[in-house]
């Protein structure tokens, strides 16, 4: 397994990612409706073939699972943020638990490239894709 390049479980990290999430606890605020244009499929500039060595290589998958659905950190499919909106979130993370990654440590190209890959993944099946549930005892 590659070894992140980011140090994100080391002691100053989680100081600085402290101080600039505005401190212990902050809270996203609720997500917006969904409408017709937010419903449509993000497009990308990046990568996936140098998107997912990335997402294994920084990390990602430590808490977003390799699929993007099974770790403890937030699902990543469906995507909820646009390329630029990931881009920005991922520089200043409003969570505590996500380490901010700065331009110096990965640049804009990774980063559509890790949300190309992102995109790549496949989403769980519905419940309505599923029959087999339909047998279980309610």
């Amino acid at each position: 397994m590659p070894m992140p390049r980011h140090p994100f479980a080391s002691v100053a990290a989680a100081l600085v990612i402290v101080a600039s999430a505005g401190g212990v606890g902050a809270q996203q605020p609720p997500a917006a409706p969904a409408t017709a244009a937010s419903l449509q499929k993000p497009t990308t500039t990046g990568s996936v073939q140098r998107g997912k060595p990335l997402y294994l290589e920084f990390g990602c998958y430590a808490c977003h699972g390799y699929n993007g659905q099974t770790g403890n950190g937030p699902r990543l499919q469906p995507p909820r943020l646009t390329e630029q909106q990931f881009g920005l979130y991922i520089r200043a993370p409003r969570t505590t638990q996500m380490p901010a990654y700065t331009a110096k440590v990965l640049s804009d190209a990774e980063a559509a490239d890790i949300y190309a890959y992102v995109l790549s993944l496949p989403r769980e099946p519905e419940r309505k894709d599923v029959p087999l549930l339909d047998q279980l005892p309610k």
